[in-house]
């Protein structure tokens, strides 16, 4: 039992749990971070700034995956902490074929329309064809994509967080040598990022097909019926994480028309670079609340309420001491975090430096926000966490773009996201309270 989700936790426990997810959500940003780091130094700017253009529409199919992947575990881990095995197994077998469906459109619709997609999302004609070809061959391992979030959810699920941790390292490390090879030996440009991440997220993708297909544990394909309500249910509870993506991509457009404007092409660059380390950070809160997640949803379907309890107060703690290692480190580390993707002499060096150490605070408060985000998703309320998520990644953020920059230029881009963070901890520290008042959790779950 020292990896069912059904044991009782200790701080240690809980954290030696979340840790496989923890570093299979760093290695997994580290894909996209890694490709930023060879097409800066092997392609260049351009290429560099063409991928963030076009990532609005990868941010669709995360957010699509990830959806699934939070909301159906809720749903399968409640049902399991029910003893309802056969019941499990059957809307496990649905999530992942939906998933698998969903990301078969989007492939379909983004090889149709890849032009006319670069070029409303910001491109020109100089950056159409590295915005096509990047685009282009990413998209066709979408359905991997998709698999790979699916499966690093359900293998929590299954007790066996620690096979998606192996499978992302060595997945991890598949796509930086491949990045090397195809893009430093090969010359292959932003398509050979796009070929080394593809081929990096088959691993998990064909690993996780095998197991769950021949595995003998209680969470495995079967026969399924196509049932909306389970779909829909899954749909509303992870649709804080689908908010957040579709969010994200939004923002960042309008994070590039903003740094157009105020700095150009160097603008668009460093607000890049910057957005990659959010993204690197902020995977460290979202392994943590993916690998607690089915233990909050495990416990609520079998009505223990001390562990429950338990569980929220030992990842409240951790994640609050966490954010304030990890801001003190990435305001004193500025240098050598930018200094990854430039060399200090270069033209956007400078500029990077100087919005990171402002941009750095919003560390302080998302790792709080993204967890209450996934509490609320384990818990099925779907309305909280969606509103969190809303408020977080774009309300706040919109507010504070449309303003700030106007008023204080560039440091008011750098301040935008954390302004927004800290007013997202607010509403979450708000909503944390009611659920704390309430009589029984479990309770108020099932009501």
């Amino acid at each position: 039992m020292s990896t069912s989700i059904g044991q009782k936790f200790t701080p240690f426990t809980l954290i030696k749990f979340a840790f496989p997810s923890m570093v299979m959500m760093v290695f997994m940003s580290c894909y996209t971070i890694v490709d930023g780091v060879f097409i800066s130094r092997f392609v260049g700017s351009r290429g560099l700034s063409a991928v963030n253009l076009v990532y609005p529409v990868i941010n669709i199919l995360l957010g699509i995956s990830i959806m699934l992947a939070t909301g159906g575990c809720a749903i399968v881990a409640n049902e399991m902490g029910e003893g309802k095995t056969k019941k499990a197994q059957s809307d496990f077998s649905l999530i992942i074929f939906t998933g698998v469906a969903a990301s078969i459109v989007i492939l379909v619709l983004t090889l149709l329309f890849a032009d006319p997609l670069s070029l409303a999302l910001g491109s020109n004609e100089v950056l159409l064809p590295y915005c096509r070809a990047y685009l282009g061959v990413t998209i066709i391992f979408g359905p991997a994509c998709m698999l790979q979030c699916l499966f690093q959810s359900f293998f929590v699920a299954a007790g066996k967080p620690h096979y998606g941790l192996i499978l992302t390292v060595i997945a991890g490390i598949t796509n930086a040598v491949l990045d090397y090879v195809f893009m430093g030996i090969a010359g292959m440009g932003v398509e050979g990022a796009a070929l080394a991440t593809g081929i990096g997220q088959l691993i998990p993708a064909v690993f996780g097909l095998a197991y769950f297909i021949f595995t003998k544990g209680k969470l495995r394909f079967s026969k399924f019926t196509i049932d909306g309500k389970v779909l829909l249910q899954s749909c509303f509870n992870g649709s804080s994480e689908m908010v957040t993506n579709l969010s994200n991509a939004v923002v960042t457009f309008l994070f590039n028309s903003v740094m157009m404007a105020l700095a150009g092409a160097e603008g668009v660059a460093a607000i890049t670079i910057l957005l990659y380390s959010q993204f690197l950070f902020n995977s460290l809160y979202t392994g943590f609340s993916m690998g607690v997640a089915p233990v909050i949803s495990f416990q609520a379907g079998a009505k223990k309420e001390n562990q429950l309890k338990d569980t929220q107060r030992i990842s409240k703690v951790f994640i609050l001491s966490s954010s304030l290692i990890v801001t003190l480190a990435s305001f004193f580390l500025a240098d050598n975090v930018v200094s990854i993707f430039l060399p200090a002499k270069d033209a956007v060096y400078q500029l990077t430096l100087e919005g990171f150490r402002i941009f750095a605070l919003c560390f302080l408060f998302s790792g709080y926000n993204i967890f209450s985000s996934a509490l609320f998703t384990a818990l099925s309320d779907g309305k909280t966490s969606a509103l969190l998520s809303f408020c977080r990644t774009f309300v706040f953020i919109l507010i504070s773009l449309l303003f700030f920059p106007k008023v204080l230029g560039l440091t008011g881009a750098w301040i935008a996201i954390p302004l927004a963070e800290f007013m997202t901890a607010f509403l979450s520290f708000y909503f944390n309270r009611k659920l704390v008042r309430r009589p029984s959790i479990c309770e108020a779950v099932k009501a």
